[in-house]
């Protein structure tokens, strides 16, 4: 280990847990210390799988590192957070930040009274078709948002707004610098006791609104985001990895790098004629989790602001439980009106 390296642990080891121990492993300025899991042989399995510590007790694992990357229920992510930042822990948590927001908003409060970072995995930010448009400037009038997964029973114990929409619920609000005026939602319950269908409408004070789609039991997997906006059409897909840019520019524009450009005609008068381009934009041989991780690695080392940052976390939260009251407001008329 080297003096700038920061020694860190993971404390929940599941599905997702395991991609954080692997990740972290493969960073050079990381010394994972070791792992804490409530399921103790799950622990023993993981740790054997990479050669790192498994520890009896949480306690123990705090004793021993100066951050803590948090992948365990959401219901569980305030309790973890909160004695590990009160020991001036630094701390990663998966989304949603906590269960609530009042008790995200007692983390922000504590990471800033105790000096340490905050950071929240909203693994999206990282996705290469969002950071291949870091050069492209997004100023959305309407957004269409699509998410949609087929059935898996892991993660419904919450529902959809919380499992998946967040992601887009965060995006949304990191592209649109404009509080929320209004939102209409509903949603449905059809084999979990939450809901796991669901579709909103965020409208701003700035004017833009956002159509927001989430399933989580479709036949096929959909996870895309499209953006309108004056002189441009954004396509964002996540799952391929690459954004689709149709946008008028000046006739000699240069041609971003990594990407594929094709004229589509010229339009305007002759001095002041311009190009109807398209633009295929991809960042290849980016990893999002080893991307987010090591940013908050580098945070940390570096003493600069996390990559996603407790505040904003919990706005995204904020919204969602927003949603989800008006998704109950609705159900309640349906059951009005309908009699079901």
């Amino acid at each position: 280990m080297t003096a700038k390296q920061v020694k860190i642990g993971v404390v929940g080891v599941g599905h997702l847990g395991r991609w954080h121990v692997q990740q972290l492993q493969l960073l050079p300025d990381a010394d994972l210390v070791g792992i804490y899991d409530l399921d103790r042989q799950r622990a023993e399995q993981i740790a054997a799988e990479f050669q790192t510590h498994t520890f009896p007790t949480f306690e123990q694992l705090l004793a021993e590192v100066e951050a803590l990357s948090i992948v365990t229920p959401t219901t569980t992510h305030f309790h973890y957070a909160r004695e590990a930042m009160s020991r001036g822990c630094h701390v990663f948590i998966e989304k949603p930040i906590t269960e609530t927001v009042e008790q995200g908003q007692q983390l922000v409060d504590l990471a800033r009274q105790r000096g340490v970072k905050l950071q929240v995995g909203h693994i999206e930010r990282f996705n290469p078709a969002i950071l291949a448009l870091d050069d492209f400037p997004i100023q959305p009038l309407f957004i269409e948002s699509h998410r949609l997964a087929n059935f898996n029973p892991r993660g419904t114990d919450v529902a959809v707004v919380l499992d998946l929409m967040i992601h887009d619920i965060d995006l949304i609000l990191s592209f649109v610098h404009s509080p929320v005026k209004e939102i209409h939602a509903s949603g449905a319950g059809i084999v979990s006791p939450s809901e796991d269908i669901a579709n909103c409408r965020l409208e701003f004070e700035n004017g833009c609104v956002a159509n927001v789609t989430a399933s989580r039991i479709s036949t096929r997997k959909m996870r895309k985001m499209r953006f309108f906006q004056p002189n441009a059409y954004i396509s964002v897909d996540f799952l391929e990895g690459a954004a689709e840019v149709y946008h008028l520019t000046e006739v000699d524009a240069p041609i971003p790098p990594d990407s594929l450009s094709i004229s589509l005609g010229q339009i305007g008068a002759k001095d002041a004629r311009k190009e109807i381009r398209y633009t295929r934009l991809e960042k290849k041989d980016v990893n999002p989790l080893n991307y987010e991780l090591n940013l908050f690695i580098q945070a940390i080392r570096e003493n600069r602001p996390p990559a996603v940052s407790g505040e904003s976390a919990v706005r995204a939260l904020q919204v969602a439980r927003d949603i989800l009251d008006k998704i109950e407001q609705h159900a309640q008329l349906v059951k009005k009106y309908w009699r079901i």
